[in-house]
């Protein structure tokens, strides 16, 4: 039986994609420490560029503390048409290499390329080189026989540069690799395995599967897997949706919760439509509701139903508002989780 065909998959990550195009529209901005959105009393940033990350601004900080990192900061507004506009535009790049493209954002996709004969090395830098001559973007990828790795070595060479990791290299690149690293790792996460003296997946390595399983429960014996370099999902050209939600940053906090039902009842209502309009054919399997306080703390309550209606989604609310110890509320969100939908030899023939 002939060994199974080595893969070929690139990551492609455009640099600071929202900056990197409000840059290029107003030459005036090249050079500057910008923040896209986030410019409001309470708004949050989209991104920043490279000149404002280099103060500490990052994606998802409150503009006022991005402001007291670098003063000079200059917040421009956020416009999704334009970036949806150029993300289209490379999506289309792509296209002429592979029809195998699994975008993740409008700044981010997978592409694979191993029907090519060609070093994907090269076949990258050709992809880069007609993104950049084709919008003034620059791009940065990660190559490698795997999703994992490619996401990963797409941030070694960040901006403009790109990174392959060859099958024949993966154990030596993953064993001084910090576990943060690895997909599906959080920060909650991470804090559980530093506190068992595990930082990097060659720390990881040398626990057996049976360890792992008994630590970490199933999710152990896919990290069993990921800490090696070892990652079989496919690029997939269509994502099934898991979940539908909505959610609005108050101008100012909100001290009562019933104050919040209004907003509740408008925003589930919304997620319903959604629902109806475009996934009516997905059964729901639960309902969701999320809090951030003042203090930037937060929660999320869930129930299991396939019915998410107003009256739960207060009782939500409301557990989720003691939680929290009756603090002021930011940001409420609610939304919908959905069932897989049932595979095609599962669904009754017609007679």
């Amino acid at each position: 039986m002939p060994a199974p065909k080595e893969r070929k998959i690139i990551h492609v990550d455009m640099d600071c994609f929202y900056a990197a195009i409000e840059q290029r529209e107003n030459p005036e901005l090249a050079g500057k420490p910008i923040a896209v959105g986030g410019g409001g009393r309470r708004g949050v940033l989209c991104t920043a560029s490279y000149e404002a990350r280099a103060f500490g601004c990052r994606s998802a900080m409150p503009g006022f503390k991005a402001l007291a990192l670098c003063p000079q900061l200059i917040f421009v507004p956020v416009r999704f048409d334009l970036y949806k506009q150029a993300s289209a535009q490379i999506r289309a790049i792509f296209g002429r290499f592979t029809e195998l493209i699994e975008p993740l954002s409008l700044d981010e996709a997978y592409l694979d390329l191993s029907h090519w004969s060609s070093d994907p090395a090269s076949i990258s830098r050709e992809i880069r080189a007609q993104i950049y001559e084709e919008t003034q973007l620059t791009a940065s990828a990660g190559i490698s026989t795997n999703k994992l790795i490619a996401k990963i070595a797409s941030d070694w060479q960040k901006p403009n540069g790109q990174h392959q990791v060859k099958a024949e290299d993966i154990p030596a690149f993953m064993k001084n690799l910090p576990v943060a690293k690895l997909w599906g790792v959080g920060k909650k996460m991470q804090e559980k395995l530093t506190s068992a003296g595990i930082e990097t997946c060659g720390d990881m390595q040398k626990l057996d599967k049976i360890q792992m399983a008994q630590s970490y429960g199933k999710w152990g014996l896919e990290l069993y897997d990921l800490c090696r370099g070892i990652d079989t999902r496919e690029v997939q050209t269509s994502r099934v949706r898991k979940s539908i939600s909505k959610e609005t940053t108050f101008s100012q906090d909100v001290n009562r919760v019933q104050d919040l039902f209004p907003d509740l009842a408008e925003m589930l209502e919304s997620v319903r439509e959604s629902h109806q309009k475009r996934y009516s054919d997905r059964i729901i399997k639960a309902t969701v509701v999320k809090l951030k306080f003042a203090d930037f703390t937060q929660t999320t309550i869930e129930r299991a139903t396939d019915q998410p209606s107003i009256e739960l989604a207060k009782a939500l609310l409301i557990e989720g508002w003691r939680r929290g110890r009756q603090k002021s509320v930011r940001l409420l969100g609610v939304g919908i989780k959905l069932a897989d939908p049932e595979p095609e030899s599962q669904t009754q023939m017609d007679l």
